[in-house]
């Protein structure tokens, strides 16, 4: 039933990335965009002051292709990964978390996926258009997102085992809250003791100190923030929504042929 059940959450990880990338499309490509031509243009005045001339880099993808083709891709795969990886996690939680729904179940997994995988990170390293970041720190950025994301994810198991240890003795209400609060408090110090990388440009002067190309856009900023938080709400969201009626009609599949050979 293990893998029936894996198979379910890589189709449904598939159908929930492909809505992702339809949110993506209509609602954070535009802002890609946005941040490509500041960057194109910065380095027009870069040049522009230092009188040098830039040759052009040669793009193995055109924009269009980037923009549909290559997010799209990118966006399925990573729900068929965080599908397989969820449904894992759903095989192992079935049956040890109390008598709950298999629909319910789905729905408290995908939440702790979306919380622990994407919002926590996000929110000590947020993601970034293009424009923003030296190429110099991408190992160091990435490095530094991965070592955040793992934190996150043993954090918050952590928290959930404490949680279901002092269920017997404190309750339900009283065990979660003492769990959710060491999950906070941990994390934070996790968050304070990581390094802070804030590399958004500022604008650009000339050496009369006269702006000669501004800063970061901040709408551009804070519209691609936003809508890459909400592409992960539509991915965890569907993935719980439709990976439920698939689980629990196997389930319900299983427990029928147990009942009839009993």
């Amino acid at each position: 039933m293990e893998k029936k059940l894996i198979l379910r959450g890589v189709l449904a990880g598939a159908f929930a990335g492909l809505l992702a990338f339809v949110f993506a499309r209509v609602f954070a490509e535009p802002q890609i965009q946005a941040g490509i031509d500041y960057e194109a243009g910065r380095e027009s005045a870069e040049q522009a002051m230092t009188h040098s001339g830039g040759g052009e880099e040669m793009e193995l993808f055109s924009r269009a292709v980037q923009g549909n083709l290559g997010i799209g891709v990118g966006i399925v795969l990573f729900g068929v990964a965080m599908g397989a990886l969820f449904s894992v996690v759903y095989t192992v939680c079935l049956g040890r978390v109390g008598n709950v729904r298999a629909r319910t179940l789905a729905l408290l997994v995908a939440g702790a996926g979306f919380a622990g995988v994407y919002l926590v990170p996000f929110l000590k390293y947020p993601a970034n258009p293009p424009g923003i970041g030296g190429s110099d720190t991408i190992g160091e950025r990435g490095s530094m997102y991965l070592v955040m994301v793992l934190a996150s994810i043993v954090v918050l198991g952590l928290a959930l085992w404490l949680g279901r240890r002092l269920r017997a003795r404190l309750g339900n209400w009283n065990a979660t809250l003492v769990a959710g609060a060491a999950f906070l408090v941990v994390i934070g110090i996790v968050m304070a003791v990581l390094p802070t990388i804030a590399e958004t440009p500022g604008a650009m002067t000339n050496d009369a100190g006269v702006i000669v190309f501004p800063g970061y856009p901040a709408d551009v900023l804070f519209k691609f923030r936003l809508y890459s938080v909400g592409a992960q709400i539509v991915l965890w969201g569907a993935l719980g929504l439709a990976f439920g009626p698939l689980a629990e009609r196997l389930l319900d599949r299983e427990r029928g042929k147990v009942a009839a050979v009993a």
